[in-house]
C-alpha cells in the first residue's frame, strides 16, 4: 500500500554574512559555487547541476568521507536576482527514490554589515521512516553548511576564476542572415535582451568593424544595472568576429572576456561557435553560468531568425 506523505516541523535560519547580496545570491546559483560548501560538515560535492530559472535543475550530489553518495534532485521555483530563491529539493537515500520533498526559500537583506540570509524549509516526508533522521538533523546540517558557505564567500572576495567554454549552434538560416544578426543593430535588439518583461534598455552602442565598439546597458527588475562594453579586435564578414568586453554590475567589474563567433555552413545551414575565455572578477560569475547565458541567448537569435 502507498505511504500518505507527512509534514514535518520547519526549519528556519538566519545568518548574517560580510558579502554585498549579489556576492552571496551568486553563490547560490552558481554549480562551481555550490561544489564548494553545499554540503554539511565532512561531505563534499563532487557533481552539481544548478541552473538558476524557474524549472531549471538544482540537482547536487554530496559525498560521505567513506565514499557514498547521497543526491538531492530539485528545481528552482522562483529566482528573484539578489533578493529572493525558491527551490524544491527531493534529497534521496544513494541513487534511489527521494524520501521527502524541502521547500527552501532563501531571502537575502542588505544591511549593515553585510547580507542577512534567511533560509526556511518546509518538509513532506514520503518515507516518513527513513526520513524522519533526515529531518530531524537538518537544523545541524544547515549550521555546518552555512558556515562552508562563509568560507566559501570570503575565499570569493577579491578572487580571479579563470574558465574557457564553447558553444554552438546551428540554424536553417544562411550565413548572411546570421551574421546580419550579429552585427545589425536592429537584428540584435531582437535577441541581445534580458527575459521579456523582467528587464529594460537603457543604452545600445553598436559598430562593427575592426576597432569598433559596442555598448548595451540594462537595468533590471531589482534595479541593478548591467553594462556590456565590447571592443571588436578583428572581423571579418560572414566569417568571424573576435572580441573582448568586460560586464558591470553598477559599478562593480564583474569580468573580463576575450571572445571569438565563428560561422560556417553545409547545405543551406549555418553553424555559429561562441569560444570565450573569461576572468571572473570577486565570485560575481563563473565560467559555468555564463555559459549557460550564452546558451540561451543563442536560443533567442535562433528564435529570431524563425520570426
Amino acid at each position: 500500500m502507498a505511504q500518505t506523505p507527512d509534514a514535518a516541523p520547519a526549519v528556519r535560519i538566519s545568518r548574517l554574512f560580510p558579502v554585498a547580496p549579489d556576492v552571496l545570491f551568486n553563490a547560490w546559483t552558481a554549480a562551481d559555487h555550490i561544489r564548494r560548501w553545499f554540503a554539511p560538515g565532512p561531505y563534499t560535492v563532487p557533481d552539481a547541476i544548478v541552473d538558476p530559472r524557474p524549472g531549471g535543475a538544482f540537482d547536487v550530489c554530496m559525498r560521505s568521507p567513506d565514499g557514498v553518495d547521497h543526491r538531492t534532485r530539485g528545481l528552482f521555483v522562483a529566482v528573484e536576482p539578489f533578493t529572493r530563491l525558491v527551490i524544491e529539493m527531493h534529497p534521496g537515500d544513494g541513487d534511489g527514490p527521494p524520501l521527502f520533498r524541502a521547500m527552501t526559500e532563501i531571502t537575502f537583506a542588505e544591511e549593515a554589515g553585510g547580507t542577512r540570509l534567511n533560509v526556511v524549509q518546509t518538509y513532506t516526508l514520503i518515507d516518513p521512516v527513513r526520513a524522519a533522521p533526515m529531518v530531524a538533523g537538518a537544523p545541524e546540517g544547515w549550521r555546518m553548511t552555512l558556515d562552508k558557505l562563509e568560507q566559501a564567500v570570503a575565499g570569493m572576495a577579491r578572487a580571479v576564476v579563470h574558465g574557457t567554454f564553447e558553444v554552438s549552434r546551428t540554424f536553417d538560416a544562411p550565413a548572411g542572415r546570421v551574421w546580419r544578426a550579429l552585427t545589425d543593430p536592429v537584428a540584435k535588439q531582437a535577441w541581445f535582451t534580458g527575459p521579456p518583461g523582467q528587464s529594460t534598455t537603457l543604452e545600445r552602442h553598436m559598430d562593427v568593424r575592426t576597432g569598433g565598439t559596442e555598448r548595451v546597458r540594462t537595468r533590471w527588475e531589482n534595479g541593478t544595472v548591467s553594462c556590456f562594453d565590447a571592443h571588436y579586435l578583428d572581423v571579418v564578414p560572414g566569417v568571424r568576429l573576435v572580441y573582448s568586453y568586460v560586464m558591470h554590475l553598477d559599478e562593480r567589474k564583474i569580468s573580463v572576456s576575450l571572445a571569438t563567433m565563428r560561422l560556417s555552413t553545409a547545405e543551406g545551414r549555418t553553424t555559429l561557435t561562441v569560444t570565450e575565455h573569461g576572468a571572473f572578477l570577486d565570485g560575481y560569475d563563473d565560467a559555468g553560468a555564463r555559459e549557460h547565458g550564452t546558451a540561451w541567448l543563442l536560443d533567442r537569435l535562433g528564435a529570431s531568425l524563425t520570426a
